[in-house]
């Protein structure tokens, strides 16, 4: 169970808030400073050779290239070409935005080996602490499990605490994209759970691409289980500020605009992953068409308008969600803002039925879950509004049926 699935008194919450507050000023003014030293990790590595690489004579192109233009190299390479390439940088190209999504998949499963037998050895490495020993075991088991034959991994990071994206269903030609942002304690060994299976990222991506399915079954759809940044560790003040959702809203538009195809995009961005979603907002592309916050505590704007996007903005909140009961403000950097389902922050206010707290918004069965998929579908007319009448449905052009 992760930190923001637990229920914390809303004044534990201030005080962390007035902590912070304390520890910016200390910062500000010179008595705090924070170091990260650490050497190159494993996908650093693999770049930086990328970086260097050739094929068959020829110069690479930078791995941050524009998507584009990896897809146009990749495309203009013979399939024993790409396969060289997967095999020598299997982590640059793992995580390439602009390389085929299908070359990613490939990319990702040698990385994954990889890993798994690096963190093998580890199991019997006596200069790890038993606790090292058992966090590589548990590594050991989490990588075979995204080694599945039914597995397609998007994105793959070792690296601390580790990041990783799944895709379900087919990516290349679907009509329909819904990309799942999680919060808090998001990590490599926290991508799934069999015990509360659905407020984990992979399950709330499998649960959301059954529902969009049964809602519109002739609509060819993908569900991107999206754990592709370094996200806070647990209700503390790197949750009260937006230091790792700025890196996030990054990640996330270069996610967005290194798509295949011009299918729609829809955001359903779940806690602390609202907080990415509204700072990525204004910058993302127009065919993201939806941004779905649920049991928000925040998007970093006063309203709507704020966010900048020509896309919709949903909400939704369960009325047994502790987070409701957060201090919806922005003081200095502390706090995220105006509470999105306030009538003043102008979102379309959808029910949460069946939602039960902070982690419910997924489970197969709710109406939670049902309203997420159809606005995943663009099925707008049968979302059911958090308010009495169709009011969140109004003033909308082209609503599916």
């Amino acid at each position: 169970m992760t930190s923001f699935d637990a229920s914390p008194h809303p004044h534990v919450w201030r005080a962390v808030l007035a902590l912070a507050v304390v520890f910016v000023m200390l910062a500000t003014t010179g008595w705090t400073a924070l170091r990260d030293h650490r050497g190159p990790t494993d996908l650093e590595a693999s770049v930086a050779a990328w970086e260097h690489g050739r094929i068959d004579g020829h110069r690479l192109p930078r791995a941050t290239s524009a998507p584009g233009r990896l897809a146009r190299f990749f495309a203009s390479l013979t399939e024993a070409q790409r396969t060289r390439l997967v095999h020598r940088y299997p982590l640059a190209v793992g995580n390439m935005n602009g390389a085929p999504v299908t070359l990613r998949y490939q990319a990702n499963r040698l990385a994954l080996d990889a890993a798994r037998a690096a963190e093998r050895r580890r199991t019997h490495d006596h200069r790890l602490s038993p606790a090292g020993q058992r966090e590589a075991g548990r590594r050991v088991h989490r990588y075979a499990s995204l080694l599945g034959a039914d597995r397609h991994i998007l994105a793959f990071d070792p690296a601390g605490p580790g990041r990783v994206a799944e895709v379900l269903g087919d990516l290349d030609h679907a009509e329909r994209v819904s990309v799942v942002v999680p919060g808090v304690d998001t990590a490599l060994l926290t991508f799934q759970r069999t015990g509360r299976k659905y407020t984990a990222p992979a399950g709330m991506a499998e649960a959301l691409y059954a529902a969009e399915r049964e809602a519109s079954p002739g609509t060819r759809t993908a569900v991107i289980a999206w754990a592709d940044y370094t996200t806070p560790n647990g209700v503390g003040m790197e949750a009260a500020t937006a230091a790792r959702a700025e890196r996030g809203a990054v990640r996330l538009d270069a996610l967005v605009r290194a798509l295949p195809g011009r299918s729609a995009v829809s955001l359903f961005c779940h806690s602390y992953g609202s907080v990415v979603c509204g700072l990525a907002a204004g910058g993302l592309p127009a065919r993201v068409t939806d941004i779905a916050v649920a049991g928000s505590p925040g998007m970093r704007a006063a309203n709507v308008s704020r966010l900048r996007t020509s896309a919709r903005v949903w909400a939704m909140r369960d009325a047994d969600d502790w987070i409701g009961e957060v201090p919806y403000l922005e003081v200095g950097g502390l706090g995220h803002g105006a509470d999105p389902m306030s009538a003043a922050f102008g979102a379309r206010t959808v029910s949460a039925g069946g939602a039960k707290g902070h982690g419910g918004y997924f489970v197969p069965g709710t109406e939670s879950l049902r309203n997420l998929a159809g606005i995943g579908v663009g099925a707008y007319r049968t979302v059911a509004c958090a308010e009495a009448g169709d009011t969140c449905r109004e003033d909308m052009s082209g609503t599916a049926a």
